[in-house]
């Protein structure tokens, strides 16, 4: 169910994060990374893993990392990086699904949208491969390791809507972490979040419109009108 507001009629594209959005990877790459960190020595639960890398960016979490391992060598955020990404690909090959509703909003969606996110091009393809949702999206993929622009900032969605030929005023962003909800506001699109409340800042949380799950979108966005 929709809450907040009314969807808005205005939406001519939809911009959809990746990871916990379309793909159910959030669980199992956060999983990795707190099990990889733990092995490092560091000490905290998975509970905060998952609150504290939720959405961010790999290099700070690295360098994050890093400044925890007591004795950590200069090159040690590059080889852990290194590391993280092969043991996740291995997690992800291992069992990964989409998540609820997105096959159903992808296949009757009759405007345009693509895929931003912060993840690297390579792990993106690969994850809407395992999951069966590449064909829908194509080569509307948009990184922000090719473009520079790494979320809270909103460049990367506004380039996605500079692609897709369509204002960012008529854009929605599908959102399920902090950084990509605050990067979607300051980009001036109209913002879903599939972010619990619980852990959602008020000066976010009254931006945006709060949904269980792609299920609640797949019909208003299906019937959003198409206009010149």
């Amino acid at each position: 169910m929709v809450r907040n507001e009314i969807i808005s009629t205005d939406i001519r594209a939809v911009i959809f994060d990746s990871d916990g959005t379309l793909v159910d990877s959030e669980v199992p790459a956060m999983d990795v990374l707190h099990e990889m960190a733990v092995a490092e020595g560091v000490r905290f639960t998975r509970e905060e893993a998952h609150r504290q890398f939720r959405g961010v960016r790999m290099s700070d979490i690295a360098a994050w990392i890093a400044a925890r391992v007591p004795g950590a060598p200069a090159d040690f955020a590059a080889r852990f990086t290194a590391r993280y990404r092969e043991a996740s690909t291995r997690r992800f090959r291992e069992a990964l699904s989409p998540m609820p509703g997105a096959v159903e909003l992808l296949s009757r969606l009759s405007i345009p949208f693509g895929v931003a996110t912060n993840g690297p091009m390579e792990k993106v393809r690969l994850t809407l491969d395992l999951t069966g949702l590449l064909p829908y999206v194509g080569e509307r993929i948009f990184s922000a390791y090719d473009q520079g622009y790494f979320k809270p900032d909103p460049g990367l969605f506004l380039f996605a809507a500079r692609q897709l030929g369509v204002e960012p005023r008529y854009c929605a962003v599908v959102e399920d972490s902090i950084p990509g909800l605050v990067a979607g506001i300051a980009a001036g699109m109209h913002v879903y979040c599939l972010h619990p409340l619980e852990g959602l800042p008020d000066d976010v949380a009254s931006k945006v419109q709060l949904i269980d799950s792609l299920l609640d979108l797949a019909e208003p966005l299906r019937t959003a009108p198409i206009r010149p």
